[in-house]
């Protein structure tokens, strides 16, 4: 975040400079008021373009084995342009060299989760995903594994056929 705004100043002082250097050359012609707008501009395309590469950058670093489940874009009016190009604000996904399941139980499988978000820390969390049934459960206190893989105590929620996170926890592995 820091560097993000550093970026931003350094973008503002860098484009009031090039049109205080334009109107040297042009021998004063520019109106007094262009390097300040110039630099507001700069300062504005440049925080958008960091909203919308932060999902790139962010995704394109993770590991071959974490692999993005699903993403959530955002729209606001105070942002008008993102009613016609939203942008990836979080993400979820999935680390596929985490899961696992008993033998007895093949059907559900337990993985690692990461909740990654714009402005926030990364965070993690143990998920079972019931592939045959389309359900999944986080991994709390107060649940049980038995000996023949069973498990017991899991608030399990009921999800559609195509639920990402399910889909990709039982489609690897």
């Amino acid at each position: 975040m820091f560097v993000e705004l550093i970026a931003t100043f350094v973008a503002g002082i860098a484009a009031a400079g090039a049109v205080m250097l334009v109107n040297r050359v042009l021998r004063g012609r520019l109106p007094r008021w262009f390097a300040p707008v110039a630099a507001g501009a700069a300062m504005i395309l440049v925080t958008i373009s960091n909203e919308y590469g932060w999902y790139g950058r962010t995704s394109g670093a993770l590991p071959e084995d974490v692999v993005v489940a699903q993403t959530v874009e955002s729209k606001a009016f105070y942002r008008p342009w993102t009613y016609v190009w939203p942008f990836v604000e979080r993400f979820v996904a999935v680390d596929t060299a985490t899961v696992r399941s008993h033998p007895n139980q093949p059907g559900i499988k337990l993985a690692e989760i990461y909740f990654f978000g714009r402005w926030s820390a990364v965070n993690k969390l143990p998920v079972l995903a019931d592939c045959p049934g389309n359900r999944r459960a986080a991994l709390a206190d107060g649940i049980r594994f038995e000996n023949d893989g069973a498990v017991d105590g899991a608030e399990w929620i009921a999800v559609s056929a195509g639920d990402p996170l399910v889909s990709t926890i039982c489609g690897a592995g």
